[in-house]
Parts: structure tokens; sequence; C-alpha cells
């Protein structure tokens, strides 16, 4: 009978102990910082975009 309260007893210390380290997390801080990003347009690119700026104005007078 007494080795059976042991047993119990046992069980219980480590249910206890596993529970307990079950509701410990790490947290893990992550420091992000912003990237800037230097893109040198092409010729041909500037001037798609020129293009389609300006078909959306005509589109669009009172936009601005």
């Amino acid at each position: 009978m007494i080795a059976r309260h042991r047993l119990l007893a046992a069980l219980g210390a480590v249910a206890l102990m596993s529970s307990g380290l079950a509701a410990c997390s790490p947290t893990v801080h992550v420091d992000v910082k912003p990237i800037t990003i230097y893109a040198k347009l092409d010729a041909d690119v500037r001037l798609r975009l020129d293009e389609e700026v300006k078909a959306l104005i005509q589109k669009n007078p009172n936009l601005f």
C-alpha cells in the first residue's frame, strides 16, 4: 500500500514538472529594419511609364 502511494506521488510529481515545463515557452523578438532599394530605370521603361501616365491623364482630365 505504501509503495502504491509512493508510485502515485512520483507520477504526480512528474506530471506537475512536465506541465510546468510545457507552460514555459521562449519568446523571440526580431528587429526588422526597412531596406532601401535603389533601382535604375531603363529609358524604355521610363518611356512606357510616361506614355501610360499621359493616356491616364487624357482619360481622366479631372484627376489632378
